[in-house]
């Protein structure tokens, strides 16, 4: 690749990195593959601020591999719960699983055999290998994608084949032999840093002498748009069903799909079903109080959320397919994974004490 004019990139890069670069994260102390790994996982369309919390409990819980692989997955998802993209929690209980089954408990070294391992792309075993591992490999997660394109003014959208292909040969080109995980850890922190997606400071950028689009003036056209879709808008009613105890139902959901493994609220389409469920399953009927609708934003669609909250008139004799269904009661013991607008919708009757049999 020629690239007269930018052949010391990295050499600029890391030397603003010595000065200014992040050096205190936790996943940055006793650095081993495993740590790496889960740090890099939870940072996928996540801020470092939002991260820290979360890894540091889940590291505290879960110090090594094997912990984490002989885990309840009940346990991994409530540890999870806030974070999000919940398919990436599934995905490290799966690959912890298969790191000590496949690798005998140690977590593999090579970009190739990382890629092996469930929810692990390119740029994570890159990320992996070379921070890590004292290895050579590029990376090219949402920050790097944003220098890059800026920097050499790339046109499209990166999620384009042809765009992301390019944008790989400029992030291997540039990935220096000497000084790796420096490196790796300094592209990401220029996106994340000076290079923000709005209002970026070129001004202290340690590469603005060369970057094309603050020579053109267009740094905000780069990195292309996603093309933009009116999301649909689909509708459910939650249930709120509750027993004499004051405890919620929920049921786990299938481990594929939306929220998948996770712990839920009985969904209806529609309201008028309300009374053969609870019939078919609690022998029972009830009156039904709407509460405020809420709405959760996937990243295909909106979900209009119409919570119903019902009381039970007498306890149930037992419900359906043990395992599949539960009482939840908010007691700390009780670690479930639940998907934030149904944590919110509990959060929100225990805090009006909504839970105890109404008088």
């Amino acid at each position: 690749m020629s690239d007269p004019g930018s052949t010391d990139f990295s050499a600029r890069l890391l030397n603003w990195f010595d000065h200014h670069g992040r050096k205190d994260l936790p996943w940055q102390h006793d650095t081993s593959p495993y740590r790496v790994w889960v740090s890099e996982i939870m940072l996928q369309q996540t801020q470092v601020a939002t991260v820290i919390p979360y890894y540091q409990r889940f590291m505290t819980r879960f110090p090594t591999v094997a912990d984490l692989a002989s885990a309840p997955a009940d346990e991994v998802m409530a540890l999870w719960t806030g974070l999000g993209y919940y398919a990436r929690a599934r995905n490290l209980h799966k690959a912890a699983q298969r790191v000590v089954a496949d690798f005998a408990g140690e977590f593999p070294r090579s970009v190739e055999e990382l890629q092996s391992l469930p929810g692990i792309g390119r740029s994570t075993a890159g990320a992996i290998h070379s921070i890590a591992c004292a290895g050579r490999a590029p990376i090219l997660d949402g920050n790097v994608k944003r220098v890059l394109s800026r920097h050499h003014a790339i046109e499209g959208w990166p999620g384009k084949r042809e765009v992301e292909d390019r944008l790989w040969q400029i992030a291997e080109h540039y990935t220096p032999h000497q000084r790796v995980a420096d490196y790796t850890q300094a592209i990401m922190d220029l996106g994340a840093s000076l290079c923000s997606r709005s209002r970026p400071r070129c001004d202290a950028c340690p590469v603005n002498a060369d970057c094309k689009a603050l020579s053109l003036g267009r740094q905000g056209e780069f990195p292309g748009k996603k093309p933009r879709k009116t999301l649909p808008v689909k509708y459910c009613h939650m249930l709120l069903i509750e027993n004499p105890r004051g405890e919620i139902l929920l049921e786990k959901r299938p481990d594929s799909g939306i929220w998948g493994g996770l712990w839920s609220l009985p969904e209806l389409e529609d309201e008028g079903d309300i009374d053969d469920f609870l019939f078919g399953k609690f022998s029972v009927t009830g009156a039904p109080q709407a509460l405020t609708p809420l709405r959760h934003t996937f990243s295909h669609y909106h979900l209009d959320i119409q919570p119903q909250h019902i009381h039970l008139p007498r306890e149930p004799g037992h419900i359906m397919e043990d395992g599949r269904w539960l009482w939840y009661n908010g007691a700390p013991g009780q670690q479930l994974g639940l998907p934030a607008p149904v944590k919110k919708l509990l959060d929100s009757l225990l805090q009006h004490d909504l839970f105890t049999e109404p008088q």
